[in-house]
């Protein structure tokens, strides 16, 4: 008995579940777990069952699709390949997943802090992603074709690889509102779907620290860095004085520096944690400054500009640092300061850490403790000024409210 043609309803076709749906003759509607609903001509040849995908719903009506599995049904029947009459012809106006990508980059980039990020996201998904998804409609893309992207590099860069994920993930949803189908399944996100096959990143990622000098080395290497009369020095001097990460103090700019009050202060967008810093000078970093008044370029912004009058380079500061001392980071220096502080002075964590612009992450005392206690923050980095120069300095501990001296305050507590 001939097996029974067009089962299907158009009503059907956009409300089965999950599945292979027959239609007849050949014809196939595959519901996939995305929701993405496609059609596929299967046949058999020489015992082979074959599949060919003809088309999305998107792509093709159920009656373009019967139209066509006719026709590749009767060329079967005439010994011609079927796969030769398939000729989707994409809709000008559907977007694929690359202008999609595209779009997004170009909405979301103006809220970006700088053009490295923008370029990242570019970057990456033309290594890994388009390759393989870049010209599919973001609703046929399944989790095989994300898992086809992820898989392979999943263990090896798994930072990348966890980055990219994320990035086609906010692709497809963006895609998915656009196309007003908010309720679509997304592939690529990790709740619920890829923590299912993939393994956590922190599961397999061992946290890499800077390599850092220990801090009684510091004095040493400030003194071999005084010896240098290079701008990548004065720089790297510059940024161990201020204890700020090395893009800070690269990208520093003369309008920041207040040479009167003897403040840098490092507007929000230049931030990791996107908040204004403020950053008191010590002497031997006004007297960096002054110097590099003297090296200014006109018309140049920066303190500390490159050969092209543009931004310094990490190589050049690296490569100046890694001549006085092999295998340190500049970032390192931050911890030498942070172990400094804790280990020989009295100062209060809290100065600490905000010297290093970091946020706290108790919400409810970051909520109550509002002010950048400056005033202590440009007496510890004084202190610091004169460790790093070897002169000793007499370092108290401070009471907030009477200025009890330290035996004083150790005896209240114990009280308490």
């Amino acid at each position: 008995m001939a097996k029974k043609l067009n089962r299907l309803t158009a009503r059907q076709v956009d409300t089965l579940k999950v599945g292979n749906h027959p239609d007849g003759g050949n014809l196939y509607l595959r519901v996939k777990d995305t929701g993405a609903r496609s059609w596929v001509f299967r046949y058999k040849l020489s015992g082979k069952v074959t599949e060919l995908g003809i088309g999305s719903r998107n792509e093709r009506t159920l009656a373009q699709a019967r139209d066509l599995a006719s026709k590749m049904h009767t060329a079967l029947a005439n010994g011609k390949n079927p796969a030769a009459l398939v000729r989707v012809e994409h809709d000008s106006t559907a977007k694929t997943f690359r202008s999609c990508a595209l779009e997004l980059i170009e909405i979301k980039s103006s809220g970006w802090r700088n053009a490295k990020h923008t370029q990242q996201w570019h970057n990456t998904l033309e290594q890994y992603a388009y390759p393989i998804i870049g010209d599919k409609l973001p609703a046929d893309i399944s989790l095989a074709d994300v898992k086809a992207i992820l898989l392979p590099i999943w263990p090896i860069k798994t930072e990348t690889a966890s980055r990219l994920r994320q990035r086609i993930e906010a692709v497809l949803d963006y895609a998915a509102v656009n196309d007003n189908e908010q309720n679509r399944g997304n592939p690529a996100r990790w709740k619920g779907v890829l923590d299912t096959v993939l393994p956590a990143a922190r599961k397999i990622t061992k946290r890499i620290h800077h390599a850092a000098a220990p801090y009684t080395d510091v004095p040493k290497i400030m003194s071999a860095l005084r010896d240098k009369d290079s701008l990548s020095a004065y720089c790297l001097r510059f940024t161990i004085l201020t204890a700020a990460r090395s893009g800070e103090a690269r990208g520093a700019l003369w309008n920041e520096i207040d040479m009167n009050e003897k403040v840098w202060i490092i507007p929000a967008n230049r931030m990791k944690a996107e908040r204004e810093h403020r950053v008191p000078l010590c002497k031997e970093a006004m007297d960096i400054l002054t110097k590099m008044q003297q090296w200014r370029l006109d018309n140049n912004e920066y303190v500390f500009p490159g050969t092209r009058g543009g931004l310094l380079s990490d190589v050049a500061v690296n490569k100046t640092l890694h001549t006085v001392a092999p295998e340190i980071t500049v970032h390192g220096f931050r911890s030498s300061f942070r172990q400094w502080g804790a280990e020989t002075t009295e100062y209060l964590s809290a100065v600490l850490e905000l010297a290093l612009a970091h946020v706290n992450k108790d919400k409810i005392e970051e909520a109550y403790q509002r002010s950048d206690l400056f005033d202590l923050q440009r007496e510890l980095m004084d202190v610091w000024s004169n460790y790093c120069t070897n002169r000793r300095t007499r370092v108290r501990w401070y009471d907030f409210k009477q200025g009890r001296n330290r035996n004083r305050l150790l005896l209240s507590r114990k009280k308490l």
